[in-house]
Formats: structure tokens, sequence, C-alpha cells
């Protein structure tokens, strides 16, 4: 065993009203990984012609950089964007799915290679997806 700590990067949004979860795994947290998830996971999911979204995030250094605010600005016709106060998880409605997340997937067990440690939070992750009943109750002190 060698102590070394094994993790993988994962972004995520949830709707808060249906629960609807979509997340992606990337190697690294930066502004091009971030932009991606947007262009190619949340987008995707959330956007509905003629709706309006309204996005929050928190203050991830990544989510102030310039090329991920005009890629907001152009997509201003169907996305508000606002930011969570710094320093305050509480109001920040995936914090409580990371906690169930951990809870579920990775609390007490030890994980061999990345590809187990995604195979647990794959499972966990199908689950709540198909099963938003799951995390309703996380949710709502936020509606």
């Amino acid at each position: 065993m060698t102590g070394e700590r094994k993790s993988v990067k994962i972004f995520a949004a949830v709707e808060v009203y249906t629960a609807q979860f979509v997340y992606r795994r990337d190697r690294v947290f930066n502004s091009q990984t971030y932009l991606s998830f947007l262009d190619r996971s949340m987008a995707p999911q959330y956007y509905r012609r003629g709706q309006r979204v309204i996005y929050i995030q928190d203050n991830a250094s990544y989510h102030k950089d310039a090329e991920v605010w005009e890629w907001f600005a152009a997509n201003r016709h169907w996305l508000e964007v606002c930011l969570l106060p710094p320093y305050s998880p509480e109001f920040n409605a995936s914090e409580p799915l990371w906690h169930h997340t951990r809870v579920h997937a990775t609390h007490n067990r030890s994980f061999k290679s990345e590809e187990e440690i995604m195979e647990s939070l794959g499972k966990t992750f199908r689950s709540m997806r198909r099963h938003p009943q799951q995390i309703m109750g996380y949710l709502q002190p936020f509606q």
C-alpha cells in the first residue's frame, strides 16, 4: 500500500425542482474543462427553447475566467448566471448531493484505482438519475 490518495474530478449540476442530475468526469478543474462541461453536459440537459435557466455557481477560480463569462454572455438568451457569496457552501444545492455521494459511494471504502472509484461513483450517480426521489429531500431547502 502506497498511501497515495486516489481521487477523481467531477463536474455536476442539479435542477432543484425535479432533481435532474448531470455530471461529467474530467482530469482537472480549469476553465477549459468547465466550458466543456457547460457546453456538452449542462446545456443539453437543461436548455429548453423559450425557457430561461437560472444557473447558480460557487466561486471556484475557473468559474471567474473571462472565457467562461464569454460563454455565459453568448448564452444569455436562455441562461442567467448567479454567483453564490464566497465561502457559503450552505447555499450550494450540490453540497448535500456530494454528501449523499460520499455516504453511498466512497465513505469508509478503499479503492485500488480510479476505475474502482468511478465504478462506485457511477453506480451512485446512475441511481440518483433513475430515482430522483432519493435526493429530492436534500433539495427542498433550495426550492
